[in-house]
Parts: C-alpha cells; sequence; structure tokens
C-alpha cells in the first residue's frame, strides 16, 4: 500500500514510518525537517523535504504520490509558542492541515487520519478520564487551533466525502523523544537523569498527566487507517499520573539518589488535570494501550 506520513522525520511520526515499513507499505515522508531529523528514518522511507504552509508545493507532492492513506502528524506542537505567536501556530496547523486536505482529495486519497490532542483541547474538563463527548475547553492556542483542524477533516468528510479520523492524543513518550527540545516531560526528565542533573518541576508537581507508549499511538493509527471510523477519538490510557508521581517512578527504575524536583513557576496555558477516557476507541477502533507506564520508562531508560 502507499502511504504519506507528513512529520515523519519527527518522534511519532519515525515510529510509525517503522511500523508501515515493517509491513512492507511504499511510504513517503513529507517533513520539512524544522524539528524532525534524517537520521530517524529508516531505509525504505523517501523524504520529501517541504512545508506543509506551501499549498501549491503540498498539492503537487501529493498528486505526484498518490498514497492511499495519508496520515497526517505534521504540527506546531509547542504550547509555549503557541501563546507567544498564535498566528503562526495557526498557519502551521490550521493553515498547513487545509493544504493537505485539499490536496488529498484532489488525489483521490481513501483515507486520512489526522494526529491531535485530547488534554490541550479538553482544557480543565469537568470530567476526568475525559471522554470524547466533554465540549472543549482549550487554554492555549494550540489546544484551540488542533480543534479548528479537527472540524476542517470533519467538513471535508462532509463536502467532499474524503473519509477522515482524527486522533487526540494524550503525553505521548518514548524513544527519539527530544528531550532538549520542546519534548515531552519523560524524555526530559531521562535525559536530566543522564546528565545527572534535577528535574524542573513547574507548579507544585500535583497536576496530571496521561502517558501513553508511542508504540501503542503506531497501533492506533493503524487501527484507524484501516477503519472507516470518523469523528474524534481519545488515544491514552486513562490514568492519571501526577508530575510528582512521575519523578518517583523515573528514580525507582533507574535508583537515582538525590533526584529530586526543582520548582519552577507554572507556565501559562497548561492544563491542572487530564487523562482521556478511551472507551470509544475500544469500541469503535478495536485499540487499547497495551504498555504499562514502569515497561515503557524502563525500555526508554535502558
Amino acid at each position: 500500500m502507499r502511504v504519506l506520513v507528513t512529520g515523519g522525520a519527527g518522534f511519532i511520526g519515525s515510529n510509525l514510518v517503522d511500523a508501515l515499513l515493517a509491513r512492507r507499505d511504499e511510504v513517503a515522508v513529507i517533513d520539512d525537517l524544522s524539528t524532525g531529523r534524517r537520521e530517524n528514518l529508516a531505509p525504505g522511507a523517501r523524504l520529501h523535504e517541504a512545508d506543509i504552509r506551501d499549498g501549491a508545493t503540498i498539492g503537487a507532492l501529493v498528486a505526484e504520490l498518490e498514497p492511499e492513506v495519508v496520515f497526517h502528524l505534521a504540527a506546531q506542537i509547542d504550547v509555549r509558542r503557541s501563546v507567544a505567536d498564535p498566528a503562526f501556530d495557526a498557519r502551521v496547523n490550521v493553515e498547513g492541515t487545509v493544504n493537505l486536505l485539499e490536496a488529498a482529495r484532489a488525489a483521490g486519497v481513501r483515507r486520512f487520519v489526522n494526529s491531535s490532542t485530547g488534554g490541550a483541547i479538553y482544557g480543565d474538563a469537568a470530567v476526568v478520564p475525559t471522554p470524547e463527548t466533554e465540549p472543549a475547553g482549550a487554554l492555549s492556542p494550540y489546544g484551540q487551533s488542533k480543534h479548528a483542524v479537527e472540524g476542517y477533516c470533519a467538513l471535508y468528510r462532509r463536502l467532499h466525502g474524503l473519509s477522515a479520523v482524527s486522533l487526540r492524543y494524550s503525553n505521548v513518550y518514548g524513544p527519539r523523544q527530544d528531550p532538549h527540545g520542546e519534548g515531552g516531560v519523560i524524555a526530559i526528565f531521562c535525559g536530566r537523569v543522564a546528565e545527572g542533573r534535577r528535574p524542573t518541576v513547574f507548579g507544585d508537581g500535583t497536576q496530571t498527566r496521561d502517558y501513553v507508549h508511542v508504540s501503542d499511538v503506531v497501533a492506533a493509527n493503524l487501527a484507524a487507517a484501516s477503519s472507516d471510523a470518523d469523528g474524534a477519538y481519545n488515544v491514552g490510557t486513562g490514568a492519571e499520573t501526577s508530575l510528582l508521581e512521575l519523578v518517583d517512578a523515573v528514580r525507582g527504575v533507574v535508583g537515582a539518589d538525590g533526584f529530586d524536583p526543582e520548582f519552577a513557576p507554572a507556565r501559562p496555558g497548561e492544563v491542572n488535570r487530564s487523562a482521556l477516557d478511551t472507551r470509544r476507541a475500544a469500541e469503535g477502533l478495536g485499540w487499547r494501550a497495551s504498555v504499562p507506564l514502569a515497561d515503557g520508562l524502563r525500555a526508554l531508560l535502558a
């Protein structure tokens, strides 16, 4: 099968590319390499260096590649940058996705799998773990732009018959996540352990997140691609872990004495509690997370 992965040189995208190559798909990647890395891509994946904001280039590439399935992971994911420059965030996430949807429609793509976000869309939800029926309450332009993108995916299904689905990830972690960039907190904490430094906790450390291993996210993408399900589906574990509990978990895995947190002021635009109810994905996609946090941490730190 011919597939296209946008953002395929990044953390989640490159793990997905590995899985697609392992099942012998013909894999093309679009990535501007602003955060992705060439070395993340396994031999066999064809990289096309392009910016998803360039509609003409994206349209020509998708027409040339003629993919059956598009996995769309390219995005601006830095919450802090979205607060500082919301217009840039919207150009990448909203305009870039519209460019891809239009290119997919014109090229007759069979299935469009959009990577979205759970916690940033729901905000400080009244119900935790949060189901897809909970109203959006984004606290950052990043969350708002991702919610808008989901709306465009639904629009293209209604208007043009493009089969599209959105996956709302919780906090993804695993191999190739950058501990020095806008990486997830687990990658950052593991980087601090490796460097013999203390972790920084923003706020009081009681804020919770739902940590899902990248292999489970890859499995969710494959399940979504092979289905005709539409709308948004949560992809997480349903379990809340506070930052302080995460510090303890990392300390327990590595036996790092003195891995005590340094506290810093809370950052704007971040939610207090976040975990995703994944029953809809279990029923509609046949997908459930399978990697416990402790096992994922051991593998990553090893």
